[in-house]
């Protein structure tokens, strides 16, 4: 690989030495000699190039930016799930223009030991919280890794990913009423990557228990526990797959919800499966590329609301898109969601947790443009049957990125 490297800067010297058809050849002492020098110059270039750029130990920072529009047939402040207590900032969206999340991301290696990593939020009511602060060992023997601080949750396919690398405006019904949207919390992570030819990981977490379905933290060591596993790799030259399972449980001592108004004592817990399937021609996704996704969850809840007494009950619901690039720059995407809540008895009549008989559903079709991969334009409609009354729903989205920012994972 090295000797590749010399072959641009040898032609250029080439170039450079008159060539006459009476010159002696050189000797092969002096042929070393001029290869050495070479050597010598291009790993000089090399360090004059690292230090130009900042070495690996100097953090990448970079801002999202992010803005939606937005037309809802209906009032989303009194948005509802039926058989559903729902955990914060869950609505479709405000009307009209608004500024949506920005993120400002802050990463860097720390040494050779260790990487960290800072996400500050940014919301529209001009306030600042703190969505990751973590570090994360880089050297650790037999392909095990240790994470530790505020980090997003790996249960589940999109949980860790951050909004600005959603395929839609918004996320499936099962993460918006069974996760609040997505989990994030103050913990410790510890995952193993298996020495095979395909991708293979087991990975586990506990958190301190302060983030939607949890609650109470200040009264726990530890109130939420996670395990996971996933495996991946490649079909051919332009199939590629991912698939993973996870287990979820969150104390509750208590959760407050709806507005602070319904308190709840107990656990839940949360069963996920997930596909990801992924084609690009040759591999190459330039052009065109489709990527298929679904997901399962099952969640129960099990102990006592402040309104009706106590609780066992069942929740589940599934979704599935399809996203494709169809040229440069331009993809289309349909995503289906639907749920089933069980009802959990007569004491709970006329009241949040009642379903009604109802089976949440909701259709969305998406169109979005990137001019770079730093820059996107969206438009999607959602067709949500997830409360008693049909709504209409129009986004249009904006999504920049400035600054330096990171591949995006699988």
């Amino acid at each position: 690989m090295f000797y590749r490297s010399l072959v641009p800067p040898i032609l250029l010297v080439m170039t450079l030495i008159p060539i006459h058809a009476d010159a002696e050849p050189a000797s092969t002492e002096d042929l070393q000699n001029q290869l050495d020098s070479l050597k010598q110059q291009v790993e000089q270039l090399s360090a004059q190039q690292a230090e130009k750029s900042g070495s690996s130990f100097n953090p990448d920072i970079s801002l999202i930016l992010s803005g939606v529009y937005g037309d809802l047939s209906q009032d989303s402040s009194s948005y509802t799930i039926p058989g559903i207590t729902l955990g914060p900032e869950t609505s479709p969206g405000p009307d009209g223009l608004s500024l949506a999340e920005s993120e400002l991301v802050i990463s860097s290696n720390v040494d050779d030991w260790f990487y960290g990593r800072f996400t500050g939020a940014i919301t529209p009511d001009n306030e600042f919280g703190v969505e990751e602060a973590f570090i994360q060992t880089l050297a650790l023997p037999a392909g095990f890794t240790i994470q530790a601080g505020r980090f997003y949750s790996e249960l589940g396919y999109l949980n860790s990913q951050h909004s600005h690398q959603w395929d839609f405006v918004d996320q499936p019904l099962i993460y918006r009423a069974f996760l609040a949207n997505q989990y994030n919390d103050d913990g410790a992570q510890v995952r193993w990557l298996a020495p095979t030819d395909y991708f293979l990981e087991f990975g586990g977490e506990v958190f301190r228990g302060d983030s939607y379905p949890a609650g109470g933290s200040s009264d726990q060591i530890a109130g939420t526990y996670t395990a996971f596993a996933s495996a991946g790799g490649d079909v051919g030259d332009s199939h590629s797959w991912k698939a993973g399972l996870s287990y979820f449980k969150a104390k509750a001592n208590p959760r407050l919800t709806q507005d602070d108004t319904l308190s709840f004592t107990g656990t839940t817990e949360l069963y996920t499966a997930y596909l990801v399937w992924k084609w690009a021609p040759h591999g190459n996704p330039y052009d065109k590329n489709l990527k298929l996704q679904t997901a399962y969850m099952q969640s129960p809840e099990q102990g006592t609301y402040s309104d009706g007494g106590s609780i066992d009950n069942t929740r589940y619901g599934w979704y599935g898109q399809i996203v494709y690039q169809f040229t440069h720059g331009w993809r289309t995407a349909f995503r289906m969601d639907r749920m089933h809540i069980e009802n959990p008895g007569p004491s709970f009549n006329g009241t949040v947790l009642d379903p009604e008989g109802h089976n949440p559903t909701r259709y969305s079709v998406m169109l979005d443009f990137s001019h770079s991969e730093f820059s996107r334009m969206r438009l999607q409609y959602n067709r949500d049957n997830s409360g008693l009354t049909p709504e209409n729903e129009v986004y249009l989205q904006y999504i920049m990125s400035l600054g330096a920012h990171g591949a995006h994972r699988f």
